[in-house]
């Protein structure tokens, strides 16, 4: 009795192709999707993406000066006067603006860390969007008349984990970040000497 289940080889060409299904981002979603299986379910707003991100982080690693000479004691000294001050900060923070960007980032990932009521904020926020973003691909949401988009999601998202992201002290720790890192870059892009190109640059600059 002959059936119409694959076999032999057969089995394992029909296997590899539902595997391969299940991690495509080419295959059909409903409509809007944009992609399906697993890979589907790694969501980003539109015009962002995992490998934007990447590209992104690497350009900026990429264009880092070297940080043995961004801490180099011997090339800090006070400006002679504001006008000099003005024109450190300015060039340096040309200079140095993707080191200062980790530096960012940096404050940012401690200050996340040292507060687990903030990780657990965060973790609420990234949940209640995930779940209303899912939500949306099987029916539209819409509340007063009005078809809910991405940003009106997060919205919603930042809605719902608002009492928690205020019990973890978000606020404080958003000043604190914004503090440090004025206080850091500022500090850095003052008494940090301009280098050689950069003196030579605004001596060419017409007065």
């Amino acid at each position: 009795m002959t059936s119409g289940a694959p076999k032999g080889e057969n089995c394992l060409v029909d296997m590899d192709s539902k595997a391969g299904d299940l991690f495509s981002t080419e295959a059909a979603l409903p409509t809007g999707t944009g992609g399906a299986g697993i890979m589907s379910k790694l969501w980003l707003p539109k015009g962002l993406s995992a490998s934007t991100i990447k590209q992104w982080f690497e350009s900026r690693r990429m264009s880092i000066r070297p940080w043995a000479s961004f801490v180099d004691q011997r090339k800090f000294s006070k400006p002679r006067n504001f006008g000099e001050l003005c024109q450190r900060v300015v060039k340096n923070v040309d200079t140095y603006n993707s080191n200062y960007t980790f530096i960012f980032l940096g404050l940012i990932l401690y200050c996340i860390i040292s507060s687990p009521m903030l990780l657990i904020a965060l973790a609420v926020f990234a949940g209640a969007f995930y779940i209303i973003h899912l939500k949306s691909l099987e029916s539209k949401l819409v509340i007063l008349g009005k078809e809910l988009n991405v940003p009106h999601q997060m919205s919603l998202a930042g809605a719902v984990s608002l009492p928690v992201f205020w019990l973890a002290g978000a606020g404080a720790a958003v000043f604190w970040v914004l503090g440090a890192t004025l206080f850091v870059i500022g500090s850095h892009a003052g008494f940090r000497e301009l280098e050689g190109s950069d003196i030579e640059e605004l001596l060419m600059e017409p007065v």
